[in-house]
């Protein structure tokens, strides 16, 4: 393969390892029309089909098989475990032994000092560590009685133990297997024997009756188009917009008044092209996935087929949020409910509400999936703090512009949703900066060139709050509310779930009660 793809990475000016990925997220298009091809009476062939697939793209393509090797090893260990190991502590084991295997990768990796040009295995198992600690819990919420259970895990539960062929076909299924999203053994079976498209909503009664629903190919090959514009803009803008703008003499050169407001502009638009790279590598695994059947919603009220179950963000939402928790949860779909399902409630004792502890080790998960650099662990500590600034913000002053039931919305509640808007894009591009740089060093001096304004923001907001702010609203609130819709107003949001920047509000929460 390296003798088709080394002159186009040339001729493109791009590094082979990125064009080797794009072939196989672009290949994965007309494999997943093969795919989908396979009668569902015939399960065995589509489970081989996913394995040859993930080999082919690892090994001729990616010169990797050392690398699919350990993947490899992942699975059978996993396999081994959630099958022999009867009691509550095997989802616990086998997330100690992927997570284990994939933190001593991360370790390899920054010992080497590879780039994110350098494609490796550490990619690949995180999202294959998502899949097997995922399905350990499954099989685990499959031997406990149903009325322990929550929704979700009684949707997902496994109750019936996959043959070793069927787990290597789920294990290795190609569309994600590269980049995710990762696919949960329940919605991967019900792909697999086609009744995916019998479990959703009913199909109007106007619409064609068909095995596999259509519009798939029309909402796939959008999504392609869709990703391969966002990777033309990162391709062409990148080298010149990103976060390491940051580090260079321009950002010294300006004046004082210019260092304030001109640079911080451009740095929100490096930003939206450093995210770029994501949209469109997980805008194109949708789409691919997509096309093998994977993600079918159901039909809207005119009889159109929504296939939105296989998306990992919402680019509209996070570009333009309503706030900074709305905006969150549309960034990586899938680690969310990881981090939420597997870990989080996981972690929270029995008949107890999720707190500090259960912040902290759901913080500790997300960084240590993510990787070493010192960079993952400001963004994630920073993310915290600002999530807990965002819910004071809006349980303190949304009741206050909310207009009356029925009455039309007003100027104030516009200024608020822009405003809210505005703050979470500044504070997004703020605490993704350490994210991308890595290093403590050039984290720090981004952050003290863009003049502090992060802590500035959200500091100013928690000392407000801290020191008096939440009661004086809450009585503004009394004020101006009726006192049936007062009780609900000033009534503080539960707990919130986990996020990729796991939630630190409870400790926030617990110092201020000590302080």
């Amino acid at each position: 393969m390296d003798a088709l793809l080394v002159p186009l990475a040339a001729t493109l000016g791009a590094s082979l390892d990125q064009i080797k990925l794009i072939f196989c997220l672009l290949v994965a298009y007309p494999l997943g029309s093969v795919f989908i091809r396979i009668p569902a009476s015939q399960p065995s062939p589509k489970h081989l089909f996913n394995l040859l697939v993930s080999a082919f793209f690892f090994i001729p393509v990616l010169n990797l098989p050392w690398g699919f090797t350990q993947l490899l090893a992942s699975v059978l260990g996993t396999y081994f475990i959630a099958a022999n190991v009867k009691g509550p502590m095997m989802p616990w084991i086998v997330f100690t032994f992927v997570m284990g295997h994939l933190t001593i990768n991360h370790i390899i990796r920054a010992l080497y000092e590879l780039s994110y040009e350098t494609f490796e295995i550490t990619g690949p198992q995180m999202v294959l560590t998502m899949k097997l600690t995922t399905f350990a819990w499954n099989v685990w919420d499959g031997r406990r009685p149903a009325e322990d259970l929550d929704k979700w895990q009684i949707q997902k539960r496994v109750v019936k133990y996959p043959s070793l062929l069927e787990f290597l076909g789920f294990s290795f299924y190609f569309p994600g297997f590269l980049v995710g999203p990762y696919i949960d053994y329940a919605s991967y079976s019900s792909l697999i024997d086609g009744s995916l498209f019998k479990s959703a909503n009913p199909e109007p009664k106007n619409a064609p009756r068909r095995a596999i629903p259509s519009g798939r190919k029309r909402v796939a090959y959008r999504k392609m188009v869709i990703g391969l514009l966002f990777l033309g803009a990162f391709v062409v803008l990148g080298p010149k917009y990103h976060f390491g703008i940051a580090l260079t003499p321009w950002f010294l050169s300006q004046g004082l008044l210019k260092r304030r407001v001109t640079p911080i502009a451009v740095f929100q638009f490096c930003g939206f092209i450093e995210r770029c790279k994501y949209y469109a590598i997980w805008t194109l695994t949708e789409g691919a996935s997509i096309l093998t059947g994977h993600g079918f919603t159901g039909y809207s009220p005119s009889g159109e087929s929504l296939w939105e179950g296989a998306a990992n963000v919402r680019i509209q939402t996070i570009e333009f949020p309503p706030n900074f928790k709305v905006l969150l949860d549309s960034w990586n779909i899938n680690t969310n409910v990881w981090l939420r399902e597997c870990i989080y409630k996981r972690v929270t004792p029995k008949g107890k509400k999720p707190g500090f502890r259960s912040s902290m080790l759901t913080f500790l998960t997300s960084a240590f999936w993510h990787g070493i650099a010192p960079g993952y662990y400001l963004t994630f500590v920073f993310g915290g703090f600002i999530t807990a600034a965002a819910r004071l913000c809006r349980s303190g002053f949304r009741p206050l512009v909310l207009p009356s039931p029925g009455a039309p919305t007003t100027t104030v509640k516009r200024i608020y949703d822009l405003a809210g808007s505005l703050a979470s894009v500044l504070l997004l591009n703020y605490v993704a900066a350490p994210f991308m740089l890595l290093t403590l060093t050039d984290s720090l001096e981004a952050w003290h060139r863009l003049q502090w304004y992060g802590f500035w923001m959200v500091g100013t907001a928690l000392v407000f709050f801290y020191s008096g702010g939440s009661k004086y609203l809450q009585n503004l609130q009394k004020n101006h509310a009726k006192p049936a819709v007062v009780a609900e107003t000033i009534k503080l949001p539960p707990t919130p779930e986990p996020l990729v920047v796991p939630p630190l509000e409870g400790a926030v929460e617990n110092l201020a009660v000590k302080s």
